[in-house]
C-alpha cells in the first residue's frame, strides 16, 4: 500500500495541471469494463483526466433495464454519460482471463460469495465456451456482445442510438499481451485495433 500512498501524496503536487478539470468534465465515451486490477482504461486508451467516463461492475455486466423498479447505480451512470455529459460512443470491454465469465462457464459453485453469485446470475444467459480455456476468450466475447444487446433495451441508448448519436463499440483486452481486439459486425468476429 505504501507505494500507492506516495503515489497519491505527489500526485497533488501539481494542482496547475489538474485545475482545467475544476470546471467540468465532457468525457468523449462511456468505457464499461471489469472491476478487475489487470485492466486500466485509461492506460488501454490513453485517456487523460476527463476523456472517459467508466463503468466498472464485476464481469462488465450491464443489468437488465427495469423502468418500474429501483433504479440501479450502473442504469444511473449510463444515463448520465448518454443524457448529461452527451457521449457519443460506449464501449462495453471484457477482458482475458475473467474470473467473473470463467466461474459462469465452469458452473463454479458461489453459495460462499451469495453477492457475487446473485449478481453474475444478471449475466445470463450463461456465456459460452469451453471450460479447458483459461483465457475463457471465446466466453468473454460472446458475453461482451450479450451486455450490448442488453444496453440496446436501455431508453435513453436505444433514443440515441436511432438519432445517430450514438455509437456501440465491443472490445476484447488481452491482459496477457496488452491487445485489444474489437467486434467486426460484418464478419461477427474480433480483430486488432
Amino acid at each position: 500500500m505504501q507505494p500507492l500512498i506516495d503515489h497519491a501524496r505527489a500526485h497533488g503536487q501539481r494542482p496547475e495541471e489538474f485545475a482545467r478539470l475544476a470546471e467540468g468534465q465532457s468525457p468523449q465515451a462511456l468505457f464499461i469494463t471489469c472491476s478487475d486490477s489487470r485492466v486500466v482504461p485509461a492506460l488501454i486508451t490513453g485517456a487523460r483526466p476527463g476523456e472517459l467516463f467508466e463503468l466498472r461492475t464485476a464481469g462488465n455486466i450491464v443489468p437488465p433495464y427495469a423502468a418500474s423498479q429501483h433504479p440501479t447505480s450502473e442504469a444511473a451512470t449510463i444515463e448520465y454519460a448518454v443524457e448529461v455529459l452527451k457521449v457519443t460512443d460506449v464501449v462495453v470491454c471484457g477482458h482475458s482471463h475473467c474470473g467473473a465469465v470463467g466461474a459462469l462457464v465452469r458452473g463454479d459453485d458461489l453459495t460462499a460469495v451469495p453477492a457475487v453469485r446473485d449478481w453474475l446470475a444478471h449475466a445470463a444467459p450463461r456465456p459460452a465456451g469451453t471450460v479447458e480455456d483459461p483465457a475463457v476468450a471465446d466466453a468473454v466475447q460472446s458475453h461482451v456482445l450479450t451486455q450490448l444487446l442488453r444496453l440496446r433495451s436501455y431508453p435513453c441508448v436505444s433514443a440515441k442510438l436511432t438519432g445517430g448519436q450514438l455509437r456501440l463499440h465491443a472490445w476484447f483486452y488481452e491482459v496477457h499481451t496488452g491487445s485489444v481486439l474489437a467486434h467486426r459486425p460484418q464478419t461477427d468476429t474480433f480483430t486488432a485495433l
